[in-house]
């Protein structure tokens, strides 16, 4: 299996302006190439340049100024090279299939945050001997780097990865050759549904709460962006104070991605120890956070009717706060890695059904907000768990359907992913 690693790295003063130097001239590789491509298409016959074109180049360039650009690895510059070059191959294909195109742009010095090493031991080599009690990294330009190494590195490194967070920087490692670590057996099978005031519940009746990370980190962060934008225009990027505010809000949207990474990590954990297959809805979060077209009136030429945008534009904030892509995404991979089986299932009325085998009745009436009554039978109970329930029952017909189906297609119906082990659990009933 494939596995990444991220760890902390703890450089000197003077390894973070090295580092920083690394992404600024790795930065400036990339414009001068989307430059190049640019210019090619614009002004010589619509001409394409493609990777082994600007590859070619590389050893001119390092020679022309070794100062910025031959201090660092050439293997480096060649994966920055790629970067563009699948940034030009996505656009082609959104261009191809009638989506929005979104044609590749310049990158700010500030937006510009990783670097990668293709091959382990070429530019960046991960030093697995510790020195006194040390893990270190390795890099061309730089030097041996501290690594706060929380857990241990298995498999094969591949790639590294060096990336900027804020006012942190962390190396991640992707292995393969990596052993599965599964989980014993518990005979038992689960289903969850996602909410916002329930993070998650599970079909017995467990609620898991929801931190709403974003939503206590919103008077600071919105405190932090009045702050950065009372700088005039011209002041901007240029004075200490500006950038001591940008790092304020970079460093409270960061702490509150790792609060949120880190609590879906722990409830992925209590899922999969608690259960050997594991059922949620099949959920598209894109659509599902989108905001409302807008309603022209027609009666009234450049005038728009009430859309109920400001709502759900609400119901979106708590949506991509909850985390619910990111927690889908580990559970999967947590359970490849586990040995245990994760089912999607259709979403649609899973909380409008009375889950009693003999009544099965489907309207919306049956729910009041989180309150549930079947309007049929009398059937009272939480609709989150309503929820999870008919998410179980879902997932036990895909498996009577799998099961008398070529192995071919059962894959259709479980996800599989990478995993990042983690020793952590929680529940809270409800």
């Amino acid at each position: 299996m494939i596995r990444a690693y991220k760890f902390l790295l703890r450089p000197t003063l003077r390894q973070q302006h090295a580092l920083c130097e690394m992404l600024r001239d790795h930065c400036s590789l990339y414009n001068a190439a989307l430059q190049e491509r640019r210019d090619a298409y614009r002004h010589v016959s619509k001409t394409h340049i493609r990777y082994g074109d600007q590859s070619v180049q590389l050893k001119e360039i390092r020679a022309f100024d070794p100062e910025r650009q031959g201090r660092w690895s050439f293997s480096s510059q060649q994966a920055t090279l790629r970067r563009l070059d699948k940034a030009f191959a996505a656009f082609f294909r959104r261009v191809r299939t009638g989506r929005k195109p979104g044609y590749p742009r310049f990158k700010g010095v500030g937006h510009f945050d990783t670097v990668m090493f293709p091959k382990d031991g070429d530019g960046c080599r991960w030093d697995s001997t510790p020195h006194n009690r040390q893990t270190r990294v390795r890099m061309q330009g730089i030097g041996h780097i501290r690594v706060h190494q929380h857990r241990s590195v298995q498999g094969r490194v591949k790639t590294i990865s060096i990336k900027r967070e804020s006012a942190r920087w962390y190396v991640v490692l992707a292995c393969d050759a990596v052993p599965a670590d599964p989980l014993p057996a518990t005979g038992r099978q689960m289903g969850i549904d996602m909410g916002i005031t329930h993070f998650l519940t599970t079909s017995e009746g467990v609620h898991v709460e929801n931190p709403e990370y974003g939503k206590k980190t919103a008077a600071a962060l919105a405190a932090a962006q009045r702050t950065l934008v009372t700088f005039p225009r011209r002041s901007k990027g240029r004075s200490k104070a500006h950038r001591a505010a940008a790092r304020k809000v970079a460093m409270l949207h960061a702490k509150a991605r790792r609060q949120r990474l880190d609590f879906a990590h722990k409830a992925a954990n209590f899922v999969i120890r608690d259960a050997d297959v594991i059922a949620h809805e099949r959920l598209n979060i894109t659509s599902m956070t989108r905001a409302p077209k807008a309603k022209p009136d027609l009666g009234n030429a450049g005038a728009f009717l009430p859309n109920g945008a400001a709502a759900k534009a609400g119901l979106n904030r708590s949506i991509l706060d909850a985390g619910w892509g990111i927690f889908l995404n580990i559970l999967a991979n947590k359970a490849e890695s586990a040995g245990r089986r994760v089912i999607q299932v259709d979403a649609r009325n899973t909380s409008r059904t009375c889950p009693d085998p003999t009544c099965g009745h489907v309207t919306a009436d049956n729910r009041d907000g989180e309150a549930f009554a079947c309007v049929k039978c009398g059937l009272i109970e939480h609709a989150d768990r309503v929820g999870a329930i008919n998410i179980n029952h879902r997932a036990g017909l895909a498996l009577c359907a799998v099961a008398v189906q070529p192995p071919k297609q059962e894959a259709d119906d479980f996800s599989h992913g990478r995993s990042h082990p983690d020793n952590h659990s929680m529940a809270k009933h409800g």
